[in-house]
């Protein structure tokens, strides 16, 4: 590095811009500009060192003036649920997410929205208002109002999950229905004959993948289903408790339990427990789960992975990808767990 360089980097001043950069390393702006954003033309040398001086002088690209000449603003919106964070689960679907994103011209925003108001609202804001270029969003229904509007207006955007309706759109879900099936193998071995499966929220698309799963693996098993009333992964844990706590207290109770969620298999096993029920020797839990937590919690849990770590960075591809102009076709990802 040289002085210039030193001098720049150390002494205070006004903020960093292509001409700053373009000063540096004695190339034209608008060949700046272009390597910044990865022009095919530019050679990868130039790109990395242009790259590197725009990191080290901490330069920022002017969203307004990007938005002006380009009439795109670099923004990537992720929609969130305000009640999803459980267990650090947002947290690893945003680190994929930003992790993608920092090695593109695209920067990560959180718009967060209420279980309890339109899910639809905050799309019609970002759309309506230009905000973002691209949308991702969970918590997707089998027939998905955003999907639609997104849809209809040719807003790219990616799902974490799908739908089930008669629209090709860009999607990276979890096979849940696999893990389900996956669930019942596990508890089969283990020699559990009556199980009961704690479900997703029905009204999502992937409470009806799990839900088939199991309910396949059980006949083809002959096996016997013991259904759980009125509480889903959504539920408060006080609510799972109780009826955990119901069914592991009846004359036909469950000796096999299949949880969506950490936090739900938490709440079941300290009901089965609270029962005077012992793991691995009364009854039996598999749970998916990405923390590599649960065998801490219980030694006995049967665990299967689901990497939301992959599923932000699969979303991320995807979203870009659509930004980008490729097939609908072409961005739809199942991330198939393993037996």
């Amino acid at each position: 590095m040289d002085k210039v360089e030193r001098d720049i980097l150390v002494e205070p001043g006004p903020r960093p811009t292509l001409k700053t950069i373009a000063y540096i390393t004695g190339l034209g702006v608008t060949t700046v500009s272009r390597a910044l954003n990865d022009a095919p033309d530019i050679g990868q040398a130039t790109k990395n060192r242009v790259r590197l001086v725009a990191k080290q002088i901490g330069y920022r690209p002017n969203r307004a003036g990007v938005r002006l000449r380009t009439g795109k603003t670099n923004v990537i919106s992720l929609i969130l649920s305000v009640e999803t964070e459980v267990l650090g689960l947002t947290a690893q679907v945003v680190s994929g997410l930003t992790e993608y994103l920092a090695g593109s011209p695209y920067h990560l925003i959180v718009t967060p929205y209420s279980r309890r108001s339109d899910p639809l609202e905050p799309v019609r804001y970002i759309v309506e208002t230009g905000s973002a270029d691209g949308i991702v969003f969970s918590r997707t229904e089998p027939e998905d109002a955003r999907v639609r509007y997104l849809h209809a207006r040719g807003f790219p955007f990616a799902s974490h999950g799908r739908t089930e309706m008669d629209i090709v759109h860009p999607y990276f879900d979890f096979d849940n229905a696999a893990y389900a099936r996956i669930a019942v193998e596990r508890l089969r071995a283990r020699g559990r004959e009556r199980l009961a499966l704690l479900p997703p929220p029905a009204h999502l698309t992937f409470a009806r993948h799990m839900t088939a799963g199991f309910v396949e693996a059980i006949e083809r098993h002959d096996l016997v289903e013991i259904p759980m009333h009125g509480v889903t992964l959504d539920s408060p844990p006080e609510a799972i408790t109780v009826e955990v706590g119901r069914l592991m207290t009846a004359r036909r109770r469950p000796d096999g339990l299949v949880c969506g969620s950490a936090s739900a298999a938490i709440a079941a096993i300290s009901a089965a427990e609270d029962a005077g029920l012992i793991i691995g020797r009364d009854f039996d839990v598999v749970v998916k789960e990405s923390f590599n937590l649960m065998r801490r919690f219980r030694g006995e849990i049967e665990v299967v992975h689901e990497d939301f770590h992959a599923a932000g960075l699969g979303l991320a591809e995807t979203v870009v990808r659509a930004i980008e102009g490729a097939p609908a076709e072409s961005l739809r990802f199942v991330d198939v767990p393993s037996s």
